[in-house]
């Protein structure tokens, strides 16, 4: 991606979902083997390979970080055949897909040529958060960092300052 997509300063916090969508442009696909992606409900989701001539060992399928990663490899079975046309051949492939925070791995099973792999994605809770003002002077931004350790200023005098409060708690 050339640039940067969130140049509004009203995001704030956003340079790794940033990253993700670069990673995810970046990433080459050749589009085998051939897969479906369907929403089930609004909060689950299915996706599903054509893997026929796969056998389940011959699958993995891992979460690294936010990735899902599915491997195929087909082991060669021509040994001792003579094929006078090969049209299929042992193919193997690699697959990943970039998943949001908070998506989780619900199941996979393999049917009939098909992998299927179920992804959950937990309704989000609802937080509100009622944040204090405090009267007078802003209390010091944390100073300058030292070997990726913030640097605490000294500070003469002291205040405290109420904590921030869940609406809840009231």
């Amino acid at each position: 991606m050339s640039g940067r997509l969130f140049t509004s300063p009203m995001f704030l916090g956003f340079d790794h979902l940033e990253q993700m969508l670069e990673r995810a442009a970046k990433s080459t696909s050749d589009g085998y083997p051939p897969y479906n992606i369907e929403q089930l409900s609004s909060t689950a989701l299915r996706i599903t390979l054509a893997v026929a001539g796969f056998v389940m060992d011959d699958l993995q399928i891992t979460q690294e970080d936010n990735q899902l990663v599915i491997r195929g490899r087909q082991a060669d079975d021509s040994q001792g055949r003579i094929f006078l046309h090969r049209g299929i051949a042992a193919r193997q492939f690699h697959k990943a897909f970039v998943l949001a925070e908070g998506i989780e791995i619900g199941g996979a099973w393999l049917d009939n040529g098909l992998l299927h792999i179920d992804l959950l994605r937990p309704e989000p809770e609802v937080r509100v958060k009622r944040i204090a003002i405090s009267q007078g002077r802003r209390s010091p931004a944390p100073g300058p960092t030292v070997n990726h350790e913030v640097v605490t200023p000294v500070v003469k005098a002291r205040r405290t300052a109420r904590p921030a409060r869940d609406i809840d708690d009231e």
